[in-house]
């Protein structure tokens, strides 16, 4: 017999890509994983393995366009479906997520949008029933989806509403608003670099933040950018590169970092001449510090420990860094899945481990000796009221405040206490994707 009659049919362009993506999207929504277990590591996607490149970055821009804006296609979903998305077949659901995102915010011809969200329906054997369904909806999509949308514009829908309300009880309803839109734009690539960052910025096509960052709207693997294999640089938003730098000179210090994995922060302390002992209770995130730090030529004394518990040397360091775990509300613009998988039960817990990390801190340092304290959380309870506690019942410890100066000048992000809070909607730009910051609170605190 002839092999031919054997072949197994190639598979439509794209639909891989898409089929992974709703994978992923199911994992989000429905099993509450998080992006960054389902894209990378032991618990990544198998599938992504036979991605292409292209299609790898088409779908991970998929994925986050739609959980960035989940709120609006609800909406819109809602006005185009007499009876609501079917909730007996999530890949149904996820069909018509993908094909409307492609639809209104991204290059994709409408008929292939269309076409490739029935095919995925018609591969599962629950959804199957439903491809008639996706592709009238999908045509109506296409031809009526931006009128609906407009009308809700202002509506910041794709923020929860709890968290919404707790921002507008912060930060007043307009600078809340303003946080919303600005979370709805695709971030840049931010990049740390170790020296001559005017140089990195033309050779990556980007520019020079203020505060010496390189920002870049280059897309793709960062592995095969200029200067990544070298050790020249590494990944790491504006803003987070600011508590780091609180510290002053850091030649010869001994510093602690006391959550310290995925390792940018360590990174920049060893880069600044500190002895650095990086603390964190994940080996797998170890690991990837470990790696990272290889890569960049810079060293670190790393454990493996509860940061909170770790019995290392209390009273000996002249600084410790505490990234505290938090509920990580700042990252939304980078890491959308975060507005749907946290609740405000969460903040409490995540409190009472912040005010135990603040109060180890105090014991690991020596008298002179200084914390800074940050989280990359916008909810006050995680920054402000976290440091006002610790101040009210440790007395052999101060605020120091920071000037503007030591950040570049950006007196927008300085508290009146003399704390540093960036907001998404910060550092604004004529392309608004070369704009914003994540949302990072940190504090500088002198042992007496």
């Amino acid at each position: 017999m002839p092999p031919s009659r054997f072949a197994v049919p190639a598979e439509v362009p794209g639909l891989a890509a898409r089929r992974i993506a709703a994978d992923i999207l199911d994992g989000v929504l429905h099993k509450h994983r998080t992006l960054d277990e389902q894209l990378d590591g032991a618990g990544a996607h198998p599938g992504l393995k036979s991605l292409a490149d292209r299609d790898r970055a088409l779908m991970r821009r998929l994925v986050a366009t739609i959980l960035r804006r989940l709120g609006t296609l609800g909406h819109l979903l809602s006005r185009l479906l007499d009876r609501g998305v079917p909730t007996d077949a999530p890949r149904a659901q996820s069909a018509l997520l993908i094909g409307a995102a492609q639809i209104l915010w991204m290059d994709v011809p409408d008929h292939a949008a269309v076409d490739l969200s029935v095919r995925l329906v018609q591969s599962d054997r629950r959804a199957a029933k439903y491809a008639g369904l996706v592709n009238a909806v999908l045509r109506r999509c296409a031809r009526e989806g931006q009128p609906l949308i407009d009308e809700v514009k202002a509506q910041t829908l794709d923020i929860p509403p709890w968290l919404l309300t707790r921002w507008i009880a912060a930060y007043g309803e307009t600078t809340a608003r303003e946080m919303a839109i600005a979370i709805g734009h695709e971030p840049s690539l931010d990049i740390t670099v170790k020296s001559d960052a005017p140089q990195w910025a033309t050779r990556l096509h980007g520019e020079t933040l203020p505060t010496g960052t390189v920002r870049t709207l280059l897309q793709g693997s960062v592995t095969m950018l200029p200067g990544f294999t070298e050790g020249q640089w590494w990944v790491q938003d504006a803003a987070a590169a600011l508590p780091a730098r609180l510290f002053g000179d850091l030649n010869g210090k001994s510093i602690v970092d006391l959550c310290a994995a995925p390792g940018g922060k360590t990174a920049q302390l060893a880069q600044g001449g500190a002895r650095v002992t990086a603390v964190d209770r994940s080996a797998p995130r170890m690991t990837r510090l470990r790696d990272n730090l290889s890569r960049l030529s810079l060293q670190a004394n790393d454990v493996v420990a509860d940061g909170a518990e770790w019995p290392g040397g209390d009273g000996t360091f002249d600084g410790v860094l505490v990234d505290a775990p938090c509920t990580s509300t700042g990252t939304i613009r980078r890491h959308p899945d975060v507005a749907w998988l946290r609740q405000e039960t969460d903040i409490a817990a995540l409190s009472a481990l912040q005010i135990r990390l603040l109060k180890k801190a105090v014991a690991l340092l020596k008298p002179g000796g200084t914390l800074v304290y940050c989280t990359c959380s916008l909810e006050p309870e995680e920054g402000e009221q976290a440091v006002a506690a610790l101040l009210a019942t440790e007395s052999g410890v101060r605020r120091a405040p920071v000037d503007a100066g030591e950040v570049a000048g950006l007196a927008e992000i300085v508290t009146a206490d003399g704390d540093l809070r960036t907001l998404p909607c910060h550092l604004p730009h004529d392309d608004p994707r070369l704009g914003g910051l994540d949302g990072f609170y940190a504090a500088r605190l002198v042992k007496s």
